[in-house]
């Protein structure tokens, strides 16, 4: 692997309140069987209330490579565009804090990012809780055997991109892509990765998608991506408006104009079940639902008879939208529908 006369990888870890997670996180990176001169880690402090920056104080000691920001709190979307904004590397990763990376499986993905100068390099990842971590050795396959699939980056966007595959952690991304399109995340919101991924499908040129699987992501019980708070609530809200100005203002084909479209409605549907399952109750639903008309009055989903019926409703009649759902919910996927499983399909 050729250094040339730049850094090869950028690691921007955002740091906030993960003081139980951080420590093992950088040890992960750091036991990767690369040559310190070849990568950088960038450490966003974003204001961390814990002792998350004290924990680590001796990784940060110990290796030069490591750059720290400091800045008052204002989410991981301004900590990774702030932490982009710095990066050196020809390729930046940006794993989660409170994640981690498989022993020395970082190394031949970074040698074939540099082999096909990619603009993304997409790879698997394993999903474990605390206890399967401290009690699972992972054991990676030979990379030759793994499967390597060239693909554009509309290609990706209609095989790949689904409804959860929103995720920023598993992707390296060529730092010459993101500065030539200015493709940052939008600042201040929590649901920073459906905006910011889509666009990188929609600008990307060519993509390397590898069966190869790097990194543990940790399930939480609980976790902010788990409990549907105000805050996310509305956050979720902005990225729908945005995603749907992303699909009505770029310059799309038709056919991925609608797939855009069909995404953002997705998207509205699983705040919408959220809403439903794990917020406070019909009236604050309906205080979300009026705030996302508030904000983007232009959606109207259009694509097949059940997209127009949501539009007639969440247009026209939003509380009645919000109480058919609940009755919806409570009526049909709670009780009769798991009756029927149970004592007919069988």
């Amino acid at each position: 692997m050729k250094e040339g006369n730049n850094l090869l990888l950028s690691i921007v870890v955002p740091v906030y309140n993960v003081e139980k997670y951080i420590h093992p996180c950088l040890e992960s990176i750091f036991n990767q069987g690369l040559d310190e001169n070849m990568f950088e880690v960038i450490l966003v402090n974003d204001g961390t209330k814990d002792r998350s920056m004290e924990v680590i104080q001796d990784i940060i000691e110990q290796h030069k490579n490591i750059t720290v920001i400091n800045q008052k709190n204002q989410g991981a979307s301004v900590a990774r565009n702030n932490g982009m904004a710095l990066a050196k590397g020809q390729y930046i990763f940006m794993p989660d804090s409170d994640d981690l990376l498989i022993e020395n499986s970082m190394k031949p993905l970074l040698e074939k990012a540099i082999e096909s100068q990619a603009d993304v390099i997409v790879a698997d990842f394993c999903e474990m809780t605390n206890d399967e971590i401290n009690s699972t050795k992972t054991n990676l396959p030979d990379f030759a055997d793994i499967r390597i699939e060239e693909k554009t980056g509309e290609q990706m966007f209609f095989d790949f991109l689904k409804i959860h595959n929103y995720t920023v952690w598993r992707t390296l991304y060529r730092n010459d892509f993101l500065r030539f399109y200015d493709i940052t995340f939008y600042p201040g919101i929590y649901c920073q990765d459906k905006p910011f991924i889509h666009e990188i499908y929609i600008r990307a040129k060519t993509c390397i998608k590898v069966s190869w699987p790097f990194y543990i992501y940790r399930r939480h019980p609980q976790g902010i991506s788990y409990t549907m708070s105000e805050r996310l609530a509305k956050d979720c809200c902005k990225a729908i408006d945005i995603m749907w100005n992303m699909a009505s203002d770029m310059d799309l084909s038709p056919r991925m104009r609608t797939k855009m479209y069909d995404h953002t409605f997705s998207a509205f549907s699983v705040l919408s079940s959220r809403l439903i399952h794990e917020y406070k109750g019909i009236s604050k639903s309906i205080e979300i639902i009026d705030y996302l008309n508030t904000i983007a009055p232009q959606l109207y989903f259009q694509h097949g008879l059940k997209q127009k019926i949501y539009t007639i409703l969440f247009k026209k009649y939003p509380h009645l939208y919000i109480r058919l759902r609940y009755i919806y919910s409570y009526i049909w996927e709670d009780r009769i529908h798991p009756f029927f499983r149970h004592h007919i399909i069988r």
